[in-house]
């Protein structure tokens, strides 16, 4: 896959910088999930992900409306190139944060910079909550916590089918203060689905500020999914060489779950983020705070471009 020639790290930078630039022309963006899950994004999109290319960057479309008879209808995982049974599939969690993703492809030529500017306009399927039909996106994963039911009951259809691909799956750590999250989790360790990955965003946040003010698991995450019977690893998540050699390891021959929970800072490259206080789900942008952030694009880019 040409992808694979991209360097993660610089994948990574242009990654923030698309969304930084979103959050300046706006106003205020999911940017701290851009600091915490760069990396993870750029190294699942410079092979990380066993994924074809794209025949070329693809143009978000003005939303078609409900699927029918006489219209198919829009598919977001065509971002992800061939659906083949040897190949992966990709599921985002936490899907407010879908600009993420967004940066992601267009960092890596599956979506158009046109294409991606067009987030947040109306009517089209390039949306702040991403749906099935939104760039890179294979399902509608509905309120937080339904995503991994979802991905793992295809995970266990495919592999009841014979596929070899593997479901990957990014989670949110706010997402293991859900009950559901748990079932889920005992689910896959019973049906021996070792073709599901799961790494877990642990940036000690969620939509209300800081987990440990709020519903603090974070020093028990290990213990819970080595408990439930699963495959554990803790790793540096803003290091994407050790983040692919763990996801892609062999699956477990005992049937376990592989989760890597990717220790991460919602700040990384960003300090001033820090004199926004502890609720920082969704950045705002003042004019007076413009020029700092700015900086920051500069930086990026230069990043990039070495």
């Amino acid at each position: 896959m040409k992808n694979q020639n991209l360097d993660a790290h610089k994948v990574a930078a242009g990654i923030r910088r698309r969304v930084l630039e979103v959050a300046l022309r706006d106003g205020g963006c999911n940017v701290s999930q851009a600091c915490s899950m760069a990396e993870m994004f750029g190294m699942l999109y410079t092979g990380g992900l066993n994924i074809t290319e794209v025949a070329e960057p693809l143009t978000p479309v003005y939303f078609p409306g409900a699927p029918n008879k006489n219209n198919p209808g829009i598919l977001g995982h065509e971002y992800n190139g061939e659906r083949r049974a040897d190949l992966d599939r990709f599921y985002l969690s936490p899907v407010q944060c879908s600009i993420v993703l967004y940066a992601a492809l267009a960092a890596t030529g599956r979506m158009t910079e046109e294409g991606f500017m067009l987030f947040g306009k109306d009517g089209y399927v390039i949306e702040h909550i991403g749906e099935a039909h939104s760039p890179g996106m294979d399902i509608s994963p509905g309120s937080l916590g339904q995503c991994l039911g979802m991905a793992a009951g295809v995970a266990m259809a495919r592999k009841l089918r014979g596929d070899t691909g593997r479901n990957i799956v990014i989670l949110g750590d706010g997402e293991c203060e859900l009950g559901m999250t748990w079932e889920v989790v005992q689910a896959m360790v019973t049906r021996k689905l070792n073709n599901m990955v799961v790494i877990v965003d642990q940036n000690r946040q969620q939509c209300d500020g800081k987990m440990s003010l709020i519903c603090d698991v974070e020093d028990t995450l290990r213990d819970r999914f080595e408990a439930f019977g699963c495959e554990v690893y803790e790793v540096d998540g803003h290091n994407p060489d050790v983040l692919k050699a763990v996801m892609n390891q062999r699956p477990d021959p005992a049937g376990r779950p592989r989760v890597i929970l990717a220790q991460t800072n919602p700040i990384k490259d960003m300090p001033a983020l820090s004199e926004k206080g502890h609720r920082i789900h969704f950045v705002r942008i003042d004019e007076a705070e413009k020029p700092i952030y700015q900086s920051y694009v500069d930086k990026f880019r230069e990043i990039e471009n070495a």
